[in-house]
């Protein structure tokens, strides 16, 4: 890591994160100018003294706003949703709406990302000693499960994404838990409206500019 400005905008986060893909969609979805640092989390730079420092618990994303540190990918999404109100909004203004928008975003962030993030696929091989096949059946599992709900809880709000046709939150963390879907081999044709909105997510400017090829830690 290099020394970084305490002014402007600047985002920590490892090209294949998901939750540092859902925050640049977040930013570009707004608009946002933004400095990226890359934080490699397969050399383990999230684990050394100068990212420590930063944010103790060792996770991307982190994003220094105006010498203003802010962590966890929800908060911080909700955070450029407040503090820069004349943007395109992420959450919708009515309340029931905002709430059910928040539920998708937490279901994806919360339930399903933590089960097969980097960390925990390491500690099922590094120390349970798991072989890749068994790592791979647990990830297809919990995303399987997950993505099934899914396909039945947004089958009453979709229209060209998650709800309606503006993207919100809700599709800034559903893409790329998609992303990772397909990297791990899971079959999208069982979650046809998942895959159709993930589709149409791809060809807006926001979301294709946000993909990990396109960042410029991408291997």
């Amino acid at each position: 890591m290099t020394d970084v400005p305490n002014v402007g905008r600047t985002l920590f986060g490892y090209f294949r994160s998901s939750a540092a893909y859902r925050v640049r969609i977040a930013l570009n979805l707004k608009g946002l100018d933004y400095h990226q640092q890359p934080v490699s989390l397969v050399k383990g730079e999230q684990r050394g003294d100068d990212y420590l420092a930063l944010n103790p618990q060792g996770l991307v994303p982190a994003l220094l706003d105006n010498g203003v540190l802010l962590t966890q990918s929800l908060a911080i999404c909700e955070y450029l949703d407040d503090a820069y109100p004349d943007t395109p909004a992420l959450l919708p203004a009515a309340p029931v709406l905002r709430a059910q928008v928040r539920a998708v975003a937490q279901s994806i962030a919360c339930d399903i990302h933590p089960l097969n993030n980097l960390r925990v696929l390491n500690y099922l091989k590094n120390e349970l000693l798991l072989e890749d096949d068994a790592r791979n059946a647990w990830y297809q599992h919990w995303v399987s499960a997950g993505f099934a709900a899914l396909e039945r809880q947004l089958a009453a709000s979709a229209g060209q994404y998650c709800f309606g046709d503006v993207p919100t939150l809700a599709d800034a963390c559903l893409l790329p838990q998609v992303f990772n879907a397909q990297r791990f081999n899971v079959d999208m044709a069982a979650y046809p409206l998942l895959a159709g909105i993930a589709g149409r997510l791809e060809q807006l400017p926001a979301f294709a500019a946000a993909h990990p090829s396109q960042q410029p830690d991408a291997a």
